[in-house]
């Protein structure tokens, strides 16, 4: 049998794994340098977290979690006779220590299940010695078999846990465990890892994908805590090298009734912010209602899954990218004609924040979340390189989840960037810096492997001078690779160059004789000797 990666998973080899190691890193430096901590969150969850938070009716929770029941090892199978009274004993017991959930729905299950098997076993008091499958009184013994099987596997033997498709409500139910609310002033995490979902695996989609993305938890919504949100994450792609665009080739849109997505001139290089305002639990049911109406009008024209979001989700319509719906859409009203007096001030004084600070930015009055948490700000930013599925990060405003998951009233606003989508497009970007040339392997890898000295030896004499100073370059922050093995001359400086190595150094009988190593740039082919001190020196001053 061959083995190979899961469909929709894959392993990041180096040196692809030195750019994830770089924008993860940049991560780091510029979310701290605005005050955020890093926060390690579990991989799974209880399954009724997301359930609340992502909403039980969604796509993420109805098909795409990973779900899975959390049982104790310890318990038998309930699938033949001869484990049937095993499995009863073990339940009871699991159930009276709390090893599995001690419920009313499960007492109720395991004395359904322990009626069902008294029967049973009552049942198969009465079979003869000896009795033959084909027996007529066999009817009534497997029928009460089957129906003890079927009802001892109605018993929960744990929690349902979900490897987690999304960060957001894991960090609200941490901030909720641990008391977060008490600290002073605004709770600033970040978080970077895996996410889960089984969906279609597509270019920058994975079924295990990564995120690094952030949350602001207090008690303010001031539009300037938006805008910092939007500002640290500018300049983290900035950082990254996916800047923004040309200021000239953007302009801010302002929410006339005229204006439309068709209206947004994206730049033709970097990055590009769209904000939307989606009002609050005043002012967004009336327009729901509105847009659920217009929707109806024009009902025939959509397509079954908007005929659905119609009646159950109708800001979801908004998202389509179906060419076929779109001169519907954009005939649809705009929520942000449909503000109260409050969201629309906080909605110009957020704009207002980030001319402050330099952002810019185009307005997108599609741009929607379809959860009932969510409210006033909301963005998301587009990277080239990506096709038409182009948005790499994600984010918003969500005042209510807090408190929906049983916390204290709590404002929120945060965002989700997709680290593989992230790096697709930095790949793209490094290829038209190349002219084009790059080859398929090394647009997929990224920069070959950084390698500053590779020392080649040559003589059992020379491997413990070789492995002294590697250590002495390796302790000053160079990068050395030395052969584990003598290795002829010419296939060792081949195997540096193959390497990358920025330098050979060459120690052999004559070097160790007269005390000074032979440093051979692999670039151009110049040689130097240095003696131990000066080597360091000189590789110091080169960087």
């Amino acid at each position: 049998m061959k083995f190979q990666a899961i469909k929709g998973v894959r392993d990041i080899l180096p040196p692809e794994s030195a750019m994830w190691n770089r924008v993860e890193q940049t991560a780091r430096e510029v979310f701290a340098s605005y005050g955020y901590g890093e926060i390690r969150l579990p991989i799974f969850e209880q399954t009724e977290l997301f359930a609340r938070s992502v909403g039980l009716d969604t796509d993420i929770v109805q098909k795409e979690m990973y779900t899975f029941e959390d049982r104790p090892a310890t318990l038998p199978e309930p699938r033949a006779y001869g484990a049937l009274g095993d499995y009863l004993v073990a339940i009871d017991r699991a159930f009276e220590t709390g090893e599995i959930p001690k419920t009313e729905r499960n007492r109720k299950a395991i004395q359904t299940f322990r009626q069902k098997f008294g029967q049973f076993a009552a049942e198969s008091q009465k079979l003869p010695r000896g009795f033959a499958q084909g027996q007529p009184e066999l009817k009534d013994y497997f029928a009460l078999l089957f129906e003890a099987i079927y009802f001892a596997q109605d018993v929960q033997l744990g929690d349902f846990v979900s490897l987690r498709p999304e960060a957001t409500a894991s960090v609200c139910r941490a901030y909720i465990e641990h008391g977060m609310h008490t600290f002073p002033g605004n709770v600033k995490l970040y978080y970077i890892g895996p996410m889960f979902r089984r969906e279609r695996p597509q270019k920058g989609r994975y079924r295990q994908f990564y995120q690094i993305g952030a949350e602001v938890l207090g008690q303010s919504d001031a539009p300037a805590i938006d805008a910092e949100v939007i500002e640290m994450l500018m300049a983290f792609f900035e950082r990254v090298g996916l800047e923004g665009g040309q200021k000239s080739e953007i302009r801010s849109q302002k929410s006339e009734a005229g204006s439309s997505t068709s209206d947004l001139r994206p730049p033709t290089s970097g990055v590009t912010l769209y904000i939307n305002s989606i009002g609050c639990k005043e002012c967004r049911p009336k327009y729901v209602e509105k847009l659920r109406a217009a929707l109806i009008e024009h009902i025939n024209e959509l397509k079954a899954d908007s005929q659905r979001r119609v009646e159950t989700n109708p800001l979801r319509v908004l998202d389509s990218k179906l060419p076929d719906e779109q001169a519907v859409i954009e005939k649809l009203p705009r929520i942000t004609d449909h503000l109260c007096e409050a969201c629309r001030a906080h909605y110009a004084e957020v704009k207002k924040q980030l001319e402050l600070r330099g952002v810019v930015f185009l307005e997108n009055w599609r741009l929607v979340r379809g959860l009932d948490y969510y409210m006033r700000t909301t963005f998301e930013i587009t990277a080239p390189g990506l096709g038409a599925q182009n948005a790499v990060c994600g984010g918003g405003r969500y005042d209510g989840l807090v408190e929906l998951l049983g916390g204290p009233p709590t404002r929120g606003i945060g965002f989700a960037i997709g680290t593989d989508r992230l790096i697709l497009s930095l790949q793209e970007r490094e290829k038209e810096k190349e002219g084009g040339q790059a080859e398929e392997q090394g647009a997929h890898t990224g920069a070959p492997r950084p390698l500053d000295v590779f020392v080649a030896w040559m003589g059992a004499a020379a491997q413990p001078a070789a492995v002294k100073i590697a250590r002495t370059l390796r302790g000053a922050g160079f990068s050395v690779e030395v052969p584990a093995e003598e290795m002829k001359f010419k296939k060792s400086i081949g195997l540096a160059d193959k390497l990358g190595a920025r330098y050979a150094l060459i120690i052999g009988e004559n070097e160790l004789k007269e005390g000074k190593f032979a440093l051979k740039r692999l670039s151009d082919g110049h040689q130097d000797a240095f003696s131990e001190a000066d080597l360091l020196a000189h590789l110091k001053s080169s960087t």
